[in-house]
């Protein structure tokens, strides 16, 4: 048996036997194929045993390469810990999807309060299945959104925590028919198209949940319009469409619109903390805790009785507990 091993084979490992696949184990560790696969040869050779099955279709651990998983990542989470412990841990990278989004931004924000001494740095995927691709891939940590929205092969990589159920609204022209109302019944959108986001490959969970609250209400899903990056091009395809927007309570203002709460029922759409299977940082500890103290001091997961929410996205909820 090797007298030392180095870190970087235990992360190669780690990264493969975590996706399976070289390829995205390289990618996710930003290194060439062929360079993983040599560190993970040289490991198997310094070990003396033989950690996956290889074949032209699919990666499988052996049963050695069982028994080393949980081995490794207490290692590794031992050298994070050390690294953190003289302030040299790498940044925690947090998505809040959205800059003008409420929810994650405020865990995020008490989380640096709980740990001071780690840097938690925020990025912006505009959706919660563009960020589960970076998290799978391990260039990010955590995001928030509606986890019971992904596809299940990405939810098979991650794990997840209710947040919160927020109510939902609609964002109208200030001079639309329904502007002047201080909430907006579901019955009185019949007739509409509403944007939700269709076409955006980085949001289909968030369709998919309109699609669910519009069925039988004759409220229309709007097509897919040209992709906007980033809020001022948002704005004007927007305001050229003019098509109501499916949003949150605490949605940002937008020029000439106006944001009007949802009821008759209430829609809620369930925000979970998101992340990758395995994470170990020294920073991650706090951020699961601020989501916690949060919604416990806000009343996040109390779910009001006129309260709409889809049984998939509530089976998310009984099966976490």
């Amino acid at each position: 048996m090797p007298a030392h091993l180095d870190p970087r084979l235990l992360r190669a490992f780690l990264a493969v036997a975590e996706e399976l696949h070289f390829t995205r184990a390289a990618a996710r560790l930003y290194v060439a194929q062929q360079a993983l696969s040599r560190d993970v040869r040289r490991l198997e050779r310094e070990l003396g045993a033989e950690l996956f099955v290889r074949t032209t279709r699919q990666v499988t651990l052996t049963a050695d390469g069982e028994r080393l998983v949980p081995y490794v990542r207490r290692v590794l989470a031992a050298q994070e810990e050390l690294l953190a412990a003289f302030g040299q841990a790498r940044p925690l990278l947090v998505d809040l999807n959205s800059p003008g989004l409420v929810t994650g931004r405020r865990v995020l924000h008490r989380a640096r309060e709980l740990a001071p001494e780690h840097e938690l740095m925020a990025r912006f995927e505009s959706g919660l299945t563009g960020a589960a691709a970076e998290l799978v891939a391990g260039r990010l940590d955590a995001s928030f959104g509606r986890y019971a929205g992904l596809d299940p092969a990405l939810r098979a990589q991650l794990d997840h925590q209710p947040v919160r159920y927020e109510p939902m609204a609609v964002v109208l022209p200030e001079d639309h028919r329904l502007a002047g109302s201080d909430v907006v019944p579901l019955a009185a959108l019949a007739g509409e198209t509403v944007y939700a986001g269709a076409g955006n490959p980085r949001t289909p969970e968030w369709t998919e949940l309109a699609h669910r609250l519009f069925e039988g209400r004759g409220i229309e899903v709007a097509a897919p319009v040209p992709l906007a990056v980033g809020d001022e091009e948002f704005q004007r395809i927007m305001a050229k469409m003019r098509n109501p927007i499916l949003a949150v309570v605490e949605f940002p203002a937008m020029p000439s619109t106006v944001v009007r709460p949802l009821v008759d029922p209430v829609p809620l759409s369930l925000v979970s903390l998101v992340w990758r299977k395995g994470l170990v940082h020294p920073g991650f500890e706090a951020l699961r805790r601020a989501a916690v103290e949060l919604a416990a001091e806000e009343g996040w997961l109390r779910r009001p009785a006129e309260g709409w929410i889809p049984a998939i996205d509530v089976n998310t909820v009984s099966t976490h507990i």
